[in-house]
């Protein structure tokens, strides 16, 4: 038989006994919300994933600048044609190739209308205003071949231009985005043969296209719209394909299919809301590429109709003067340097945002 042994109770003495009979007094005890005694430091605080996306993002100080500049640019798209009497088809042949004078820089010497022309016999200075008498007038960014506001044609057709690179990137988002995630959910033959006819839209060269469409459609909005968006998607379905494949097998997918979830609801409700910081930050990188998309194809004579304006029709035109008037051109390509630059900076600074561990790669 085994043995069975009591237990002895416990000698307490000392520093034991006496936290025995410490007793606490409300005092003794502060509320923590009080914030004059608690100090929580908020760089550990709980945040949720926007959040912290925001905060990334507000930190990077290009970044902010590029999204300073592009929302600067858009008002001024939106508006700056407005802000002036002439409109985008006025033609004054009286006041053609007048350069740039601004009201109160003409006082200080800068932008008063001044123009140093280049002849065969050497330079010469002249200034179109006070030759014709013309002490009210003024154009701000000078007067182009035909006697039209270039500051007014600048800005409608950086409104044109951004028009049609945002209806585009959207599109070929939504398309993009929805064939990449089908593709890659469903896998096998279906993926197989869904990429392979991306591959064949992708192998067909983009001013192919383009020129085949002026064949049957008119030259306009609309026309390259529909010609950016046949093969600009492919990008962004790659993107999508991608990331299915990664997270299709996750958890959380195999929980929703093991409730009974549709295929197109796992696809769009679980997995889509998982993508959508890549999904961003692709869409900010096609804008730019849309941008220079259509202005080369409105330089080349393939783009927006006369009288309208783009950015590429404006340098299209100014170029033929270049030599001579080397004003009309630089507002234009300003404008649509700064665009490209600040997107893609934009788009880069959403990336490290929405996935911090890229910067240190």
């Amino acid at each position: 038989m085994g043995r069975t042994f009591k237990k002895q109770p416990a000698v307490v003495s000392g520093p034991e006994k006496e936290a025995e009979n410490f007793e606490f007094l409300p005092e003794d005890f502060t509320l923590r919300g009080n914030t004059d005694s608690t100090r929580i430091d908020k760089n550990f605080a709980s945040q949720d994933y926007w959040t912290e996306v925001r905060h990334r993002f507000f930190i990077n100080k290009g970044a902010v600048i590029s999204l300073v500049l592009v929302i600067l640019i858009g008002v001024l798209a939106a508006f700056g044609p407005m802000m002036t009497d002439y409109s985008y088809s006025e033609q004054k042949l009286t006041e053609k190739n007048f350069a740039p004078r601004i009201p109160g820089l003409e006082d200080i010497g800068i932008f008063n209308g001044d123009e140093l022309l280049r002849t065969t016999t050497g330079t010469k200075l002249i200034n179109g205003y006070e030759d014709k008498n013309l002490t009210d007038v003024y154009y701000w960014f000078g007067s182009d071949t035909l006697g039209r506001d270039i500051w007014t044609r600048v800005w409608e057709g950086t409104r044109i231009s951004l028009g049609i690179a945002l209806c585009a990137a959207i599109i070929d988002m939504i398309i993009g985005m929805s064939y990449g995630l089908i593709s890659g959910y469903f896998g096998g033959r279906v993926d197989s043969i869904m990429c392979r006819i991306a591959e064949i839209i992708n192998g067909i060269p983009r001013l192919v296209i383009v020129t085949l469409l002026m064949l049957v459609l008119p030259r306009g909005f609309i026309t390259i719209v529909f010609a950016l968006m046949i093969t600009e998607w492919i990008g962004m379905s790659r993107l999508a394909r991608a990331e299915m494949l990664k997270l299709k097998e996750r958890e959380f997918v195999l929980a929703s299919r093991t409730l009974g979830a549709g295929d197109f609801l796992i696809i769009f409700k679980e997995i889509l809301p998982n993508i959508i910081g890549q999904i961003i930050t692709q869409l900010m990188f096609c804008i730019p590429t849309a941008i220079f998309t259509e202005a080369f194809l409105s330089f080349v004579g393939l783009g927006i109709p006369v009288p309208m304006c783009s950015l590429g029709s404006l340098i299209s035109d100014a170029f033929n003067s270049f030599t001579t008037h080397p004003y009309q051109i630089v507002p234009p390509i300003v404008v649509l340097a700064v665009l490209m630059l600040c997107f893609n900076m934009l788009a880069d600074g959403l990336r490290e945002a929405f996935d911090p561990k890229l910067k240190e790669m």
